[in-house]
């Protein structure tokens, strides 16, 4: 997890998992490609086509540019575990200033996306009465063997590897803010066992929009959702 500076005008000083916004170049149709088709995925995330390819393309980049984690390999049965060289950084680097897009950094690479290796696990968007509104998508993944985390986000002051139990003892404590959609993931992974109970649980779960309101009772505010 990623704890965002304190002066963020979005979150500040909450801890989220890697993540980000879409790039348009996220949706070119050339960016290589290996497991389940844009048109597979968009049949699993309720969405267009041409979305569903933008979406894993971010997930993948974000991923990369915020954890130094990559999710893609020279064959449709391999994954890269060498990408913290000086050449990979400055890769990195420059897919998050925008000089180079993850299609073209795969095509030099002689790369393909690995979306086999990612499950779709929620879809929040957030509350009408919020000024900064999200339509957000949430992935799991197994972190790759030989790869490793690294605090290469320009937009966290920390970055850390915690059980879910761990991050919401932390919440209660009141030493890990999350927001609501982090809070509820991290809830319903605490339940599962491991990584492959993730993953089989993702294959599993219905892809459908949540969206909070505001519910107000005798005893104050509150955060409504109909989870799936």
């Amino acid at each position: 997890m990623l704890r965002r500076h304190r002066s963020m005008a979005f979150a500040a000083g909450m801890y989220v998992f890697p993540g980000g916004a879409v790039d348009a170049r996220d949706a070119t149709d050339d960016v290589p490609w290996a497991g389940p088709s844009a048109a597979t995925w968009a049949q699993r995330l309720g969405c267009a086509e041409d979305l569903a390819r933008a979406l894993l393309c971010a997930a993948v980049r974000e991923t990369f540019e915020e954890a130094g984690v990559l999710l893609a390999g020279a064959s449709a049965d391999s994954v890269v575990d060498e990408v913290t060289d000086p050449g990979w950084e400055a890769d990195r680097a420059a897919l998050v200033e925008r000089s180079l897009s993850l299609s073209a950094l795969l095509r030099r690479r002689r790369l393909v996306l690995r979306t086999d290796l990612l499950a779709a696990w929620t879809h929040w968007i957030t509350p009408a009465f919020e000024p900064r509104r999200y339509d957000t998508r949430f992935f799991v993944a197994a972190l790759p063997p030989g790869q490793q985390t690294r605090d290469v986000s320009t937009e966290s002051d920390r970055v850390t590897w915690m059980s879910p139990a761990e991050a919401l003892a932390g919440a209660e404590a009141g030493e890990v803010a999350l927001m609501p959609p982090t809070r509820v993931t991290l809830s319903e992974l605490s339940r599962l066992a491991g990584v492959a109970d993730a993953l089989d649980a993702a294959t599993r779960r219905p892809i459908v929009p949540i969206l909070p309101r505001a519910v107000r009772d005798a005893d104050g505010l509150w955060l409504q959702t109909d989870l799936p």
